[in-house]
């Protein structure tokens, strides 16, 4: 992996993860959390989305929307654990 191609993974992951935050209203995590957010929610979404038949092709702005949707269902889970426990 280049450093370009690291940087363009944490740039989408710092704005899917504040995207989601503002989604999901009172789960932002800051600039780090933000960005950890983003691409586990990356990684979420690349896995599920193709299994329900949904995908979308093309560029940095599919790869935002992607992870965002990943990065909702992550935060989601997070506030249902946290209302179990």
């Amino acid at each position: 992996m280049t450093i370009e191609a690291l940087i363009v993974w944490l740039v989408i992951g710092a704005i899917a993860g504040w995207l989601a935050g503002q989604i999901m209203e009172g789960y932002g995590f800051g600039l780090i959390g933000n960005i950890v957010v983003g691409i586990v929610g990356a990684l979420i979404a690349g896995w599920l989305l193709p299994k329900l038949g949904f995908v979308l092709i093309g560029g940095i702005g599919a790869a935002i929307i992607n992870a965002v949707i990943g990065a909702v269902i992550l935060l989601a889970a997070i506030a249902l654990f946290k209302k179990a426990a």
